[in-house]
């Protein structure tokens, strides 16, 4: 049983990896089924067209959520949730033969279900981390800030959810090693593991049958139109602004390229919650060569605005532990990709392996002045390899193993051994 609080029709990014594994799980001898809750209890809007590229006969239980509230008190999915799943999964464990118990987080406190779970019927669970839990927010130093309450919430917590667990993944080790460290015990009783995100070809070929143009903006062949696609995170904006001062001071050089962020904004359904705006208009660059449009939108209208770009471009974190998941379906949309990420992400490897694009990397805040000096130098080199750019030249042996078949027969590989 996958636990994924949101599932497809939501439009999450998450959503995704439940969906590819359990793509995958049947043919590698384990029978899934999906918990979700019912998509009436979500907030963001909903994105019909992933049911259907779900896969036939998938076996999905829905349960009900208390509804948002105005003013909005309670916005967690888990929490809003938490009885009715737990009392769902509990119910199907005792009735069916459940061997295993996977939850994805966010939501963070559904780590607690495995637990509870636990505790009441002996089943096995693992839990997923797509994102790390006790995380360190700009503004989590601030006393009874909000983020200052959930960075204590989760140091509470955390201990309390994985202290039976049997496996814990993460899209990275570096998303899972500081669990060990917090919890040391665990290195004794438990499996860790990296499972990459992964991404699944056929969709992109979904994608080519629509034969859809992009609305976000016109295509234009004497542009260099590059797209973002994703939400921004906290610790990304200071590489973004040493970018855009890179961009400002080589003017001439970026009057033929555009970029277009596309669901950067602060929250997925409002069109006018601008995060890139401001620092754009700040260096001039904001609609000659920097747009953004904050809504988000559904993830086949990504892929088939990520098939009419000229180019993809990639940003990354401060934070050694970022991984952006948009690496892999950017590597399949066969557009070269200029990459801004930390040293350590796992995504460089991805990137440089299977010879998709070009990566400048730095250390962490103290090298953003490496982005300011080199980002400009880097991506003249970048235009002049987009020029002569060949798709069929990509290192697919190289990327196959972040695949969501290969990702699945990870997970199965550690499920088959516990």
């Amino acid at each position: 049983m996958i636990i994924s609080p949101h599932f497809p029709p939501s439009n999450l990014t998450a959503v995704h990896r439940a969906r590819f594994i359990a793509n995958h799980l049947p043919a590698l001898g384990w029978e899934p089924i999906i918990l979700t809750v019912h998509e009436k209890y979500y907030e963001e809007e909903l994105d019909w067209n992933l049911e259907k590229i779900l896969p036939r006969g998938l076996r999905i239980e829905k349960v009900s959520a208390r509804p948002v509230t105005k003013p909005r008190l309670v916005g967690d999915i888990g929490l809003r949730a938490f009885i009715p799943m737990y009392k769902k999964a509990k119910a199907l464990i005792q009735s069916e033969k459940i061997d295993f118990v996977y939850i994805t987080i966010p939501s963070f406190y559904g780590a607690l279900w495995g637990r509870w779970l636990h505790e009441s019927t002996g089943v096995q669970y693992g839990i997923d981390y797509i994102d790390p839990w006790v995380h360190q927010f700009p503004g989590s130093n601030k006393l009874f800030s909000r983020h200052w309450f959930s960075t204590r919430v989760a140091n509470f917590l955390e201990p309390i959810a994985v202290k039976k667990a049997s496996l814990i993944t993460g899209v990275a080790e570096s998303y899972y090693l500081d669990v060990v460290k917090r919890n040391p015990q665990l290195s004794h009783s438990c499996v860790f593991a990296a499972i990459p995100y992964g991404s699944e070809a056929s969709d992109h070929d979904v994608v080519q049958e629509l034969d859809m143009p992009p609305y976000l903006f016109a295509k234009n062949d004497d542009k260099l139109q590059m797209v973002y696609a994703g939400a921004m995170l906290p610790k990304a904006y200071e590489p973004l602004k040493r970018i855009f001062k890179a961009i400002d001071s080589n003017r001439a050089l970026f009057a033929g390229v555009e970029f277009h962020f596309i669901g950067s904004g602060k929250t997925p359904n409002d069109p006018q919650g601008f995060n890139i705006k401001a620092m754009a208009q700040q260096y001039g660059l904001w609609e000659e060569v920097v747009f953004e449009y904050p809504k988000r939108i559904p993830y086949l209208d990504v892929l088939q605005h990520l098939n009419a770009a000229g180019g993809v471009f990639i940003l990354g974190s401060t934070e050694a532990h970022y991984t952006p998941s948009k690496v892999y379906q950017a590597v399949l949309s066969g557009k070269p990709m200029y990459a801004v990420l930390h040293e350590e992400s796992t995504a460089v490897a991805v990137i440089r392996d299977s010879k998709v694009g070009m990566v400048l990397d730095f250390k962490g805040t103290e090298d953003l002045d490496k982005i300011e000096n080199s980002f400009t130098s880097g991506f003249m080199d970048y235009m002049a390899r987009a020029k002569c750019f060949d798709a069929s030249e990509t290192d697919h042996s190289a990327f196959e193993k972040y695949s969501a078949r290969n990702v699945t027969q990870t997970l199965v590989n550690l499920l088959n051994a516990l």
